[in-house]
C-alpha cells in the first residue's frame, strides 16, 4: 500500500467540495475523524466529505504519523469521487482550517473567542490595499482594536511584525484571537488580543502564475474652509473691538482684498485652490504570484509593486511620490521520511519623495493676507534698475515670470519651500526571515512530534534631503500711472545651495523570535481524543534610541481532550517572565480552561433537521502581563543629585543636594487580565444561516499608578521638588460586551445571495481608582475608561448685567458673547470643580460597531458592497479649526459668531484677539456625536467564461471596478470627512485585471 501524507500532497479542496457536503454518512471511514497537517503543526478536522468513500476493509489503514500530526494514510486507489471516479487528495491549505496558536484546527474545533477570514476569498470580490482594511465588517469583536482594548499583538507567520510589512495578496488567512484562553500561549505581550496573519504557501502540482494589476485615482472628500483675506480682516477688526481695541485694517485695504483686481498686491491665498492642487492623483500596483512544487518541495513567491502620487501640483511637489517593492518567498521541504523543514524570506523597499515643508500644517495656520507666494516680474516699474538687479541675481525665477514672495515675518513659507527649499526622500527597508524544522518522533513515543521556528526581522529607515537656502522678496507698490506697479523690492535671505546630502532621523528595529514545541496526539478506541503541546518561546526587539529591549518570554502548555467530538475540554497555560518587575516577582503562572459541547452531536438533536452543527463553549482564565508597565525599574526608588544650589553653610558656599523622585516598592507584581466568556457558533438549514457569537466580561487588575491620593501629603514636597510616592498595583478596569458574526446564504432564481452581519457592543468601567475629588460627580471610578469630562454650558452671556448676576468664572475675563457655565456645586465660582461627565469618548473604538456585507453572484458577475456603522462615541470640536483666538486663522465656523445682532441665533462665541481661555475648553458646548455609517466599498467583478479561454495559456481571467470610502452618513458628516492640518481624506476609484496562467 502506498501511503500519502496529507500535509505534503496538495490539491484544491474547497472548489471540489463546498461546506454543505461535510456530513457523517455510512460510507465514511470507520475512524470517524480525519486528522491532517500543515508544515508539521498538529491539525485536526472532523468528518469526511460525502464525495469521498473508502473500502471498509481498508479502514485499518488509518495510521498515526506524529511528525505531521495525526494523518490519514489511504490507498489512493480506494479514495475516489463517487460520481466521476476521479482520484482526489486533500489539501490542508484549502479546506478552511483555522490557524490557532501553534496549531491548525477546523472552525468547529476553534473553541472560544476566535474569528478568522480567508483573504483570497475576500480579494476575489473586494480588492483592498491594506491588510486590515474594513475588517470590522468581517469580524465581530474587531473595531480597530479587539474587545475594547487599546492595542493588540500582531504576528505575521508567528513573528511580531507591522501590518504594513505584508500586502493583502500575500495573505492566506487572518485570525483574530480575542479571549484570554485564545491568547495565553503567546504570553504577556498578547494580553490585549492577537491578530495572526498567515501568508500563502506553495501547493504540490504544476507551476501556476497569477497576475493582478490595478489603476486607480484618489479624489479628495472635503477640504477645510477658511475665510478669505477681506472677510478675515473684517472679522479681526470686530474681534479687536470686542476686546476694546481699535481697528487694525483700514476699510480701503479690505476693499482691495475683496475686489481681487490685483491679487499680487492684495493677496488672498487659498491653500486649497486648484492653482496649487490637482483634482485627483493616481495609484498603480501590480502583483505576480508563482507557486508549485512536488512531494519533496513546494514553493510560493509573491512580487509586488505600487506607487502613488500626491495632490500637490507645483514646484518640487509635482514629483512627490510614494512607492514600494516587495518580494516574498516561502519554501517547504521534506528532508526525509521523518523530517521536514521550511524557509521563508521577505524584503520590501519603500521610498517616499517629498518636499522640505509640511504644506497641510501650514494650510491650517497661515493667514491668507500676510504674503503673496509669487511676485510677477512684469509688474516692476520700468527704470527700477535696483529691483531688476535683484531679479537678475535670483537663482529662482519661477516659470520665467515670477520671483518668490515673502515678508520679514514670512521669510520661510511653504510655497517658497516647495519651489526652492530642496527636496527629501524617506527610505525604509525591511527584511524578514523565518525557518524551522519539524520532526516525527514516533520512534520515541507514538503520537509525538517536534516543531521549531526561528524568525528575524530587521527594519531600518532614514531621511535623505537637500536643504537649500533661498531669498524671498517683498514688493512696494504704487499706482502713480493709474496701474499697480512695483516701485521697489526688499530681499530677505540669500539664495544658497550646498549640494550636500543631509541624512536625518535614522531608525532601526531588530526582532528575534524563537519557539520550539513538542506535540502529542492520541486516539483511544476511536472515541477519546487527546492532544498536548509543550511550548517554549518568545521574542525580543531592539529599537534605536531605546536602551532596554522589548522582550516576551514564556513557557506554554496545551492539554486537550474530546469525547466523540461531543464534549471538549482544553487547558491552556503559560509561565510568564518579565524583567520589568523585582527579581522575586518576575515569574507568574497564567491558567485558562475552556469547556465545549457539540450540541448537534447529541442524540436528542437527531430530529432537529434545521441544525447542521451547534457548538457551545465557556472559557475562563487569568493572564499575567507587563504590557501596562511603562518602563523598567519602576519598583526602585530614585535619588538624584541636583546641580542647583539648595543650601549654604556658614561659609556662604552653595552646595548641591540630593532629591528623591520616587519611592521603592519591592512587592510590585504583574497586572492581570481575569476573564469569563461564553461562545456559541453553529450552522442551520444546510448552511443557509451561520452564526458565531461571544459574550464576555473581564477585568484588568493591579494596574500601576503613582498617586498622591494613596499617601500622606508629606510624601511629596514642592520646594525642593521631592517625592517618596512609589508605583503600586492599584487601579482596576472592567470591560464587558458581546460580538457576533451572522451569514445568510440563499440562491434566489439565478442569483446567489450572501449577507454578512457583524457587531460588537462593549462597555468599560474604571472599577477602582484612588481619588480625592471634593464632589462625587467628578469621580472617575464607576465611569467609562474613555469618559469625557467638561463643563456644562448655559448659553452665552447676554450683557454685563448677566455677567454680574452669574457665578464668577475664573478661567479668564468674560464679556457678553462668552460661554456661560453651570455652577454644579453651588459655591458661586466656576472652575475645574464644576466639570461633569459628558459621555463616552470612543478612545478604544466606538462602543457599538456593526458591519454589513452583501454579495450577489449572477452568472459570471459578482456584486459586492460593504458598510460599517460606528455608534455611541463622542468627541470635542477642538483644535485650530474650531478654537480660534489671538492671531489664529479663521475658519468658516466663525460666521455663526455671537454679536449683539445675532445674540438669539449665534452658535459660536464672540471673537477675541486675547487668549479665549474661558470659551475654548472642554464643555458640552463643543461636544458632538461621532455616530456614522460608512459605505466603505462597492465592487463589480466579471470572470470570463472558461470556454473563452480554451486553447490559450490563460486558465482564469477576470476584471473588476471598485470604489472605496464612498459615503459617510452622519449628522456631523462635515467634521467626519475633514482633515485639518493633514492631507485630506480621499475617495478611491479603481479598475483591475487578474489572470492565472
Amino acid at each position: 500500500m502506498r501511503y500519502i501524507n496529507i500535509g505534503v500532497v496538495m490539491c484544491i479542496w474547497v472548489a471540489l467540495f463546498p461546506p454543505e457536503l461535510f456530513a457523517q454518512t455510512e460510507k465514511e471511514i470507520d475512524a470517524h475523524t480525519l486528522y491532517i497537517s500543515d508544515n508539521g503543526a498538529p491539525v485536526y478536522k472532523s468528518g469526511i466529505p460525502k464525495g469521498l468513500q473508502a473500502d471498509k476493509n481498508k479502514a485499518n489503514s488509518v495510521k498515526w504519523l506524529p511528525s505531521l500530526g495525526l494523518s490519514l494514510s489511504i490507498d489512493t486507489t480506494r479514495v475516489t469521487d463517487t460520481v466521476n471516479q476521479v482520484g482526489y487528495v486533500i489539501s490542508p491549505d484549502q479546506d478552511g482550517l483555522v490557524q490557532m496558536p501553534f496549531r491548525r484546527v477546523s472552525p468547529q474545533q476553534s473553541l472560544g473567542t476566535v474569528s478568522h477570514v480567508n483573504m483570497p476569498e475576500i480579494l476575489d470580490k473586494n480588492y483592498i490595499t491594506h491588510s486590515l482594511a474594513d475588517m470590522e465588517a468581517f469580524v465581530g469583536g474587531f473595531n480597530g482594536n479587539l474587545w475594547g482594548f487599546d492595542e493588540y499583538l500582531l504576528l505575521v507567520d508567528g513573528v511580531p511584525r507591522d501590518v504594513g510589512s505584508v500586502m493583502p495578496t500575500e495573505i492566506a488567512q487572518i485570525t483574530f484571537l480575542k479571549g484570554v484562553a485564545a491568547v495565553v500561549l503567546y504570553g504577556s505581550r498578547a494580553a490585549k488580543g492577537v491578530i495572526m496573519i498567515t501568508t500563502k504557501r506553495g501547493e504540490e502540482g504544476e507551476l501556476r502564475i497569477s497576475v493582478r494589476t490595478n489603476a486607480g485615482i484618489h479624489a479628495p472628500r472635503r477640504f477645510p474652509k477658511y475665510l478669505g483675506s477681506a472677510e478675515y480682516m473684517t472679522l479681526y477688526n470686530e474681534a479687536r473691538a470686542n476686546d476694546g481695541l481699535g481697528q487694525l485694517y483700514a476699510q480701503d485695504d479690505i476693499y482691495h482684498h475683496a475686489a481681487g483686481t490685483n491679487p499680487y498686491r492684495y493677496p488672498n491665498v487659498d491653500f486649497y485652490s486648484p492653482e496649487y492642487l490637482q483634482k485627483t492623483y493616481s495609484r498603480y500596483d501590480a502583483t505576480v504570484e508563482i507557486a508549485g512544487g512536488n512531494e519533496n518541495a513546494k514553493y510560493y513567491t509573491n512580487i509586488g509593486y505600487w506607487n502613488e502620487g500626491s495632490l500637490l501640483d507645483f514646484g518640487q511637489a509635482q514629483h512627490n511620490m510614494n512607492e514600494r517593492l516587495n518580494i516574498r518567498g516561502n519554501v517547504d521541504m521534506r528532508i526525509s521520511k521523518h523530517i521536514s523543514a521550511f524557509a521563508d524570506a521577505a524584503i520590501f523597499f519603500y521610498n517616499g519623495k517629498g518636499v522640505n515643508t509640511d504644506y497641510w500644517a501650514n494650510a491650517a495656520t497661515r493667514r491668507p493676507h500676510r504674503f503673496v507666494p509669487l511676485i510677477p516680474i512684469s509688474a516692476i516699474e520700468e527704470g527700477d534698475q535696483a529691483s531688476s538687479n535683484l531679479v537678475q541675481n535670483s537663482d529662482h525665477i519661477i516659470e520665467g515670470r515670477y520671483i518668490l514672495g515673502g515678508t520679514q515675518l514670512e521669510q520661510n513659507n511653504p510655497f517658497a519651500d516647495i519651489y526652492a527649499g530642496g527636496s527629501n526622500q524617506f527610505t525604509s527597508r525591511q527584511f524578514q526571515f523565518n525557518t524551522g524544522v519539524n520532526a516525527d518522533l514516533d520512534n520515541v513515543l507514538e503520537g509525538l512530534s517536534f516543531n521549531s521556528t526561528f524568525g528575524v526581522d530587521y527594519a531600518t529607515s532614514y531621511n535623505l534631503s537637500f536643504n537649500n537656502d533661498y531669498a524671498v522678496y517683498e514688493a512696494t507698490w504704487n499706482n502713480y500711472a493709474g496701474i499697480d506697479q512695483i516701485s521697489s523690492l526688499t530681499r530677505y535671505g540669500q539664495d544658497a545651495s550646498t549640494r550636500t546630502q543631509n541624512i536625518s532621523d535614522p531608525w532601526f528595529r531588530q526582532t528575534l523570535s524563537f519557539n520550539a514545541q513538542l506535540n502529542y496526539l492520541k486516539q483511544v478506541n476511536s472515541r477519546h481524543n487527546f492532544s498536548a503541546m509543550l511550548i517554549a518561546g518568545g521574542f525580543q526587539q531592539s529599537i534605536s534610541g531605546i536602551y532596554h529591549r522589548v522582550s516576551n518570554a514564556n513557557l506554554g502548555l496545551h492539554l486537550g481532550y474530546n469525547f466523540q467530538e461531543k464534549y471538549f475540554a482544553e487547558f491552556n497555560g503559560a509561565v510568564i517572565h518579565s524583567a520589568r518587575l523585582p527579581e522575586h516577582n518576575r515569574q507568574a503562572f497564567s491558567p485558562t480552561i475552556t469547556l465545549g459541547w457539540r450540541i448537534s452531536n447529541e442524540d436528542f438533536m437527531a430530529s432537529a433537521a434545521g441544525v447542521d452543527y451547534l457548538n457551545l463553549s465557556v472559557s475562563a482564565g487569568i493572564l499575567h502581563t507587563d504590557l501596562d508597565i511603562e518602563d523598567y525599574y519602576l519598583y526602585e526608588s530614585i535619588y538624584r543629585q541636583t546641580d542647583g544650589a539648595w543650601y549654604t553653610w556658614r561659609d556662604g558656599l552653595n552646595n548641591s543636594s540630593t532629591d528623591v523622585r520616587r519611592g521603592e516598592n519591592p512587592d510590585m507584581t504583574f497586572p492581570k487580565r481575569e476573564e469569563l466568556s461564553v461562545s456559541l457558533d453553529g450552522s442551520f438549514f444546510n448552511n443557509l444561516i451561520t452564526f458565531r457569537g461571544s459574550a464576555y466580561i473581564n477585568q484588568m487588575t493591579g494596574l500601576l499608578i503613582q498617586n498622591t491620593a494613596l499617601y500622606p501629603n508629606y510624601f511629596s514636597t514642592g520646594w525642593p521638588t521631592s517625592s517618596f510616592i512609589p508605583y503600586v498595583n492599584y487601579n482596576n478596569d472592567q470591560r464587558a460586551g458581546i460580538d457576533y458574526n451572522i451569514n445568510l446564504n440563499k440562491r434566489i432564481r439565478e442569483v446567489n445571495w450572501s449577507l454578512g452581519l457583524t457587531g460588537l457592543y462593549f462597555t468599560t468601567k474604571a472599577t477602582r481608582r484612588a481619588e480625592i475629588f471634593q464632589d462625587g460627580y467628578q469621580n472617575r471610578e464607576g465611569r467609562p475608561l474613555d469618559a469625557l469630562f467638561g463643563l456644562q454650558s448655559d448659553g452665552f452671556f447676554k450683557d454685563m448685567n448677566d455677567i454680574e448676576s452669574s457665578p464668577n468664572q475664573l478661567f479668564g475675563e468674560v464679556r457678553p458673547g462668552d460661554i456661560k457655565y453651570v455652577d454644579q456645586n453651588g459655591d458661586g465660582i466656576i472652575n475645574a470643580q464644576d466639570e461633569v461627565y459628558l459621555g463616552r469618548g470612543g478612545w478604544y473604538g466606538a462602543p457599538l460597531t456593526g458591519g454589513v456585507t452583501l454579495t450577489a453572484n449572477w452568472k459570471n458577475f459578482t456584486f459586492f458592497a460593504l458598510g460599517v456603522a460606528r455608534m455611541g462615541g463622542h468627541a470635542m470640536r477642538s483644535g485650530s479649526y474650531f478654537w480660534m483666538s489671538g492671531e489664529d486663522k479663521y475658519s468658516e465656523v466663525v460666521r455663526d459668531r455671537w454679536t449683539e445682532e445675532t445674540s438669539d441665533t449665534a452658535t459660536y462665541p464672540r471673537l477675541t484677539t486675547l487668549n479665549g481661555n474661558n470659551n475654548f475648553r472642554n464643555s458640552d458646548f463643543w461636544l458632538y456625536s461621532t455616530n456614522r455609517f460608512d459605505l466603505s466599498r462597492v465592487q463589480l467583478s466579471y470572470n470570463f467564461p472558461s470556454n473563452y479561454l480554451e486553447n490559450t495559456f490563460v486558465r482564469e481571467l477576470g476584471a473588476y471596478i471598485n470604489g472605496a470610502n464612498l459615503l459617510i452618513v452622519s449628522p456631523n458628516r462635515e467634521i467626519m470627512e475633514m482633515n485639518v492640518g493633514g492631507a485630506p481624506q480621499t475617495r478611491f476609484f479603481n479598475i483591475g485585471l487578474r489572470a492565472m496562467f
